[in-house]
This record gives C-alpha cells, structure tokens and sequence, in this order.
C-alpha cells in the first residue's frame, strides 16, 4: 500500500518534510513501518499550491521511486508552499505509469489515496459509468484511486466535501454488495481545495489504513521549547500522514476509525465519517 502526507501551514520547502526528517517520506519509500509492505517504489508525486496565487495547483509526478529521482529532490529544496501533498506509490495492480500516480487534479481540487477498492476488475464499468458525463473526459489513468475521485467530484465535492465522500464509499459499498464482493472499500483519502484540507479514514470493515494528524503546534511548543521548527510555524499548521514522520513523543496523534480531519488556517475539526446510502441513491437516481 502507499504512504501519503499532507500539509497545511506556515509557507516551507517541501524538503522539510519530504527528506529532512528521521522517518521522511523518502525515508518511508524504501522503510515503511506500518504499510502493507515495506516498499513503495512504483511511483511518486507532490501537488502544491503557490502562496498568493489563484491559479490551479502544480503537480511534479514520476513512474520511478521516489529515494532515487534528482530532480525531486532538487525541486524540493526550492518549491516553498504552505500547502502540498505527497505520495508514495505501492501499485494494486494498476500499471506503473505517470497517469496513476498520485496526487490528482482536478481544477483547483488536488486528492490522493491509500488503499483500494476490493473487486476493483469486476467493479470498474459500473463506477465509470456513473461519473458524471462532463467530468468522464478528465479521467488521465485506469487506478481505483482516481475513479473515486471523479465519483466524489460527481457527488458534489466542491460543494459538500465530506457529504460527497460519504456518498461516494456508499455507492461503491452498495455496488460491491451487489456483486457479492465483500468490504469493498479500503481508504485514507486527502482531498483539498487550496484553502482546506480533509482527511479521512474509513474501511467498510472498520480495520482501516494507519493515519495520524499532528499536535497543536501551541501544545508541542510547551513540550519542546527548544525547537526551533516549532518556533517558525504558526499555531494552526498541521501536518497529516500514514505514518509519523519522527520520534517526537506527544507529535502525533492517531486518526480515529471511521472518521474525518478538517483543517483551515482557524484550526483543525473532527467529524464520524458515515456513508451515504440514500442519498447517494437519489442523486444516482435523479442522474440516470
């Protein structure tokens, strides 16, 4: 499975935490701790936002792994934004090619993903058949991960976040069920706007993929005052990842199952995550 983080905050170098820290991202690309497997080499790709301006993000992709590509990591040293994110790629059986990798765009709308869709083979047309028309054409690669991307966008992501999240795992759940495929979705999910950022953590078997969120910046200051990181960022940064990029005891903080993180520069809130069933019926119904 991959390894993701996502970042929202005081302007940095993306090397800060793309290589910089004990367990970095890079790092997490050949030593994993709590994924699936150990290595995520199939694949990298950052997407930020540029301070100040309105146009969409930028995306840096590549079909290698991520510890061996220069120009990552001269990208890196250069790139300052104080809101990105980044994933590492351990493939589910979709080609290792550009087109896959994460994070994915859409207009101002950046998402990437950990996990997958359960059947995905046999589930695939019926989920592509129901992103809306308009949207299909957008869709760059054959991964899981993009397709709910497009479903979510289909269930009214841009204007209801976490509802069109939970719509989107419910039809996918409802349209496994129907195919006798069981607990279809396995997920943590980053989707962001440029201006807010959510994370969710669900799997229909309620046994999902790690994630953690940051502490308050305030709270870890008092318990570190002589770091100097923790000095430059403002009080509402948080940084959320699959797993804690170093040994800070009191840094990170377990998501909770079957929930969601909602970031703005006014601070972070903590929803129960709960999928959709009717009304993601009614929407397919007054669509189709």
């Amino acid at each position: 499975m991959c390894r993701w983080l996502a970042y929202s905050g005081s302007p940095i170098a993306l090397e800060e935490l793309l290589y910089k820290p004990e367990h970095s991202l890079i790092d997490q690309s050949m030593h994993s701790r709590l994924g699936v497997g150990t290595t995520n080499g199939d694949g990298f790709g950052v997407g930020w936002y540029t301070p100040g301006a309105e146009d969409e993000p930028t995306l840096f992709r590549g079909t290698g792994p991520a510890w061996g590509d220069d120009n990552l990591r001269e990208l890196s040293r250069s790139v300052r934004s104080g809101l990105f994110l980044a994933h590492i790629r351990a493939s589910t059986g979709t080609p290792v090619q550009q087109t896959n990798c994460h994070p994915f765009r859409h207009g101002r709308w950046l998402w990437l993903h950990n996990g997958r869709i359960r059947g995905y083979t046999a589930l695939k047309r019926t989920l592509t058949l129901a992103v809306e028309p308009t949207l299909y054409p957008y869709i760059g690669g054959s991964t899981d991960s993009e397709l709910m991307f497009y479903l979510a966008l289909t269930f009214g992501l841009p204007r209801d976040p976490v509802g069109a999240v939970e719509r989107m795992v419910a039809f996918i759940e409802d349209e496994g069920m129907r195919q006798g495929i069981e607990h279809p979705v396995q997920m943590t999910v980053a989707t962001t706007d440029g201006e807010r950022l959510w994370a969710f953590r669900y799997s229909s078997e309620h046994v999902s993929r790690s994630l953690y969120c940051s502490t308050a910046v305030d709270t870890l200051r008092t318990m570190y005052p002589e770091n100097p990181v923790l000095q430059r960022v403002s009080e509402p940064t948080r940084i959320v990842v699959s797993e804690p990029l170093g040994g800070l005891v009191g840094a990170w903080q377990p998501v909770s199952e079957s929930s969601y993180e909602l970031v703005t520069p006014d601070g972070n809130t903590v929803g129960t995550f709960r999928p959709d069933r009717d009304r993601a019926r009614d929407m397919q119904t007054a669509s189709g």
